[in-house]
C-alpha cells in the first residue's frame, strides 16, 4: 500500500508506517494480517467475553467488594472488557480493509484501546503492590489497606490510564486513502518522528520498565518474609498476583519492544523499506499474541485460583441445577444448597487471600 508523504499513517490495530518519501508496497504484509487475524481476534473477543463477564458475575453475585485485592480484581477484568470491547471493529476493519464508521467512531475506538491496555497494566501494578503492603507490612496493612483507599486507587489509576490514552486519542482519524478509508494515528508532520517515539517510549515506560521495577521491589521483599516466616496461606495469595503479572510480561513484552524498534528504525535500519516489512510482520505476530492477554486472566483464575472454581461452580448450580431442578423434580438440589450455605465470615476470611 502507497503511504501519505505529508501525514504519519499509524494503524491502531497494527501501528505501523514510516513516512518514506518514496512508496514502499507491503501489500504481502497487509494480507498475512488480513487472513491471521479476524479468525483468532474473533476467538479471543469470545473467549475473553464471556471469561470476563464471568469473573464480574461472581464478584456481584457473592459480594466479594469487601477488600482491596476483590476490587483491584474486578477493575481488572472491566479494563479487560474495554480492552475487548474494540475487537469487533478491528475485526471488521482487517476483513474488509477498509474503516466503514466514521472519524468519532475511530477517535472513540482508539481512545478504548489505549484505556484498557493502561488500565490494565495500572491495576496490575496496584494488584502486586497490595499483595507486598499485606505480607511485608501487615500491620501497616491493616490500617492502609481499605475500601476507601481501593476505592479512590481505584480512580486514580482510570484516570492516569485516560491521560495516558490522550494521544492515542487526539491524533486518530479517519482518512481516505487512495481507495479506502484507514482509521489510523496522524501526527503533526513537523513533529512525526517525535510523536511516533514519544508513544514508543511511554509505552515501554508504564508498559514495561514501570511494572518490572514494581515486580523486582515488591516480590523481593515479599519473598524474603516468605522464606524468613513459611506460610502456606500467605504463599497462596501472593501466587495468584505472581502468575498474573508474570503472564502479562510474556504476552505484552515482545510487542512494547517490537514497537520501540519501529519508533526508532530509521537510526537502526539501512534497507528501510524491506526491513520495515519485516518489522511490520513481526508487529502484527507480537500484537496477535498480546491481544490473546485479554482472555488470559480468567483461564488464569481456574487454574491458580482455586475458590474462583469452587465460586464458579456455585454460581453455575444456582443459574442451571435450580432451574433444571423446576423442571425435573426428581433432581436433588441439596448439593447447592450446601454449597451456598457458606457463612459470611467464612467467605471473609477466604476472601483475605484471593481468589
Amino acid at each position: 500500500m502507497e503511504r501519505a508523504t505529508t501525514t504519519e499513517d499509524y494503524d491502531m490495530t497494527t501501528e505501523y508506517d514510516y513516512g518514506d518519501s518514496t512508496p514502499c508496497q507491503k501489500t504481502e504484509v497487509r494480507a498475512f494480517g488480513a487472513q491471521l487475524l479476524p479468525p483468532l481476534y474473533s476467538l479471543v473477543f469470545v473467549i475473553g467475553l464471556v471469561g470476563n463477564i464471568l469473573v464480574v458475575l461472581l464478584f456481584m453475585q457473592y459480594k466479594r467488594l469487601k477488600s482491596m485485592t476483590s476490587i483491584y480484581l474486578l477493575n481488572l477484568a472491566i479494563s479487560d472488557l474495554v480492552f475487548l470491547s474494540t475487537l469487533p471493529f478491528w475485526i471488521d476493519y482487517k476483513l474488509k480493509d477498509n474503516w466503514i464508521f466514521g472519524d468519532v467512531m475511530c477517535k472513540f475506538l482508539s481512545g478504548f484501546y489505549y484505556i484498557g491496555l493502561y488500565s490494565e497494566i495500572f491495576f496490575i501494578i496496584l494488584l502486586t503492590f497490595d499483595r507486598y503492603l499485606a505480607i511485608v507490612h501487615a500491620v501497616f496493612a491493616l490500617r492502609a489497606r481499605t475500601i476507601t483507599f481501593g476505592i479512590i486507587s481505584s480512580i486514580v489509576a482510570w484516570a492516569l490510564a485516560i491521560l495516558a490514552s490522550i494521544p492515542g486519542w487526539q491524533f486518530s482519524k479517519a482518512q481516505l486513502e487512495i481507495s479506502h478509508f484507514t482509521c489510523s494515528l496522524h501526527f503533526p508532520h513537523g513533529s512525526l518522528k517525535g510523536w511516533k517515539q514519544f508513544q514508543a517510549l511511554k509505552l515501554n515506560i508504564l508498559g514495561l520498565v514501570l511494572p518490572l521495577l514494581v515486580m523486582i521491589i515488591c516480590y523481593s521483599g515479599i519473598i524474603k518474609i516468605l522464606l524468613r516466616r513459611p506460610n502456606e496461606k500467605k504463599a497462596k495469595a501472593v501466587r495468584l498476583i505472581f502468575v498474573i503479572m508474570i503472564i502479562f510480561f510474556l504476552f505484552w513484552t515482545p510487542y512494547t519492544l517490537a514497537m520501540l524498534v519501529s519508533a526508532f528504525q530509521d537510526s537502526l535500519f539501512t534497507n528501510e523499506c524491506e526491513q520495515s516489512k519485516q518489522l511490520d510482520l513481526a508487529i502484527q505476530v507480537t500484537e496477535t499474541i498480546s491481544f490473546t492477554h485479554c482472555c488470559i486472566n480468567p483461564i488464569i483464575y481456574v487454574f491458580v485460583g482455586e475458590r474462583f472454581r469452587r465460586y464458579l461452580h456455585q454460581l453455575f448450580h444456582r443459574i442451571f441445577a435450580v432451574r433444571l431442578a423446576k423442571w425435573l423434580p426428581f433432581l436433588s438440589t441439596e448439593r447447592l444448597e450446601r454449597a451456598s450455605s457458606m457463612s459470611p465470615s467464612t467467605r471473609e476470611d477466604e476472601l483475605s487471600v484471593g481468589l
